[in-house]
């Protein structure tokens, strides 16, 4: 496939494998980024930032069509169109440097997005500076990140594609993490914390890596966290963690492995919903509905969940558990009123 420089409108027929350019236009002083395509990719050369990328989706014949970009995130999900038909869609990305975890390989430079999908027809696509854009900001670990490799896939990862312009996700959740040494790491918390806007939103999961936390230093933690995000004129959400997949002789997952109560005794989710009660801090309760979620397709049917038949682990989800997940945090933000529903993609 050749590859053609082009400007920020790119005009592709992927399923006939050629690839024309046509001139870009500045939108009201936003000068679009520069980029190149093939039928798989595209790359734009961009500095860390955040930015609007709007895509003209469709061709001659029918087409289902999906983008991911940088470190594996979701960022479109995959979208129909009949022969002929041309479908415009939109999206606000995040682009920094290390691209997905923190504590990862920094990436490649730029906007790099993927052309998915069983039969996919990228007609163009323009970037540009967003205006206006608000951040959510994700503070987790490898539930939470974007993980570098398949089969593994963090939630974060793919909330990203439930939704539309307007809104980023900015994901600084990183494997191995704890509420110690997120706090401690200036990866981290430090990198979040200046990151921070007036009016962002901060989603906090720590709690599967402090199997040595004690109860008091655990909560500190989760306050010392809110505190530190309003202190920036953003506002902290708590989520509580995932469930692992350990059911019990009973089919439930009432058990300490399947809902993150440590070694010492500390109940994580319960100290989450207390410290969010006690600070009038938003809550979503991920633990009860992913428990619930599991109980309901039971042992069988929540394997597809996690990665229970690639690699025997019943704690990582697959890019369908994440994905399903991530749905479950999206309606939780729209319930509790936190984004607008237009704001959002229905799953």
């Amino acid at each position: 496939m050749r590859r053609v420089a082009a400007a920020a409108l790119v005009t592709a027929t992927l399923a006939a494998g050629a690839l024309t350019a046509v001139p870009a236009r500045a939108a009201q002083g936003r000068a679009p980024a520069t980029g190149e395509c093939t039928a798989t990719a595209c790359h734009f050369d961009v500095a860390p930032g955040t930015y609007d990328v709007t895509v003209l989706l469709g061709g001659e014949e029918a087409a289902r069509t999906s983008l991911t970009g940088e470190t594996r995130r979701s960022l479109l999900p995959e979208t129909a169109t009949a022969p002929g038909e041309r479908v415009a869609r939109s999206f606000t990305v995040d682009v920094r440097t290390p691209e997905g975890e923190p504590a990862g390989p920094a990436g490649s430079p730029g906007l790099d997005l993927t052309i998915g999908g069983p039969a996919p027809a990228l007609a163009a696509v323009r970037v540009t500076p967003a205006r206006h854009a608000r951040q959510i900001l994700l503070v987790g670990d490898s539930t939470v990140c974007d993980q570098p490799g398949a089969p593994y896939s963090g939630w974060g990862q793919q909330l990203p594609q439930y939704l539309r312009k307007g809104l980023s996700v900015a994901n600084h959740a990183d494997s191995g993490e704890s509420t110690v040494s997120y706090l401690a790491d200036e990866r981290m918390w430090g990198t979040v914390r200046r990151l921070v806007r007036p009016g962002d939103l901060v989603l906090v999961q720590l709690a599967h890596n402090d199997k040595t936390t004690d109860g008091p230093t655990y909560r500190a933690n989760l306050e010392t966290l809110v505190a530190g995000v309003r202190e920036r004129g953003g506002r902290p959400v708590l989520v509580t963690p995932v469930v692992r997949r350990w059911f019990g002789a009973d089919g439930t997952l009432d058990n300490d492995t399947a809902l993150l109560v440590n070694g010492l005794g500390v109940d994580h989710p319960a100290v989450v919903r207390a410290v969010a009660a006690a600070r009038d801090v938003p809550l979503i309760d991920l633990t009860a509905k992913t428990k619930a979620l599991v109980e309901s397709l039971g042992v069988e049917g929540s394997k597809s969940l996690y990665l229970h038949d690639e690699k025997r682990d019943n704690t990582h989800t697959s890019a369908h558990g994440a994905t399903v997940y991530a749905g479950l945090v999206r309606d939780e933000l729209v319930a509790r009123h936190l984004v607008p529903r237009g704001a959002v993609r229905p799953g």
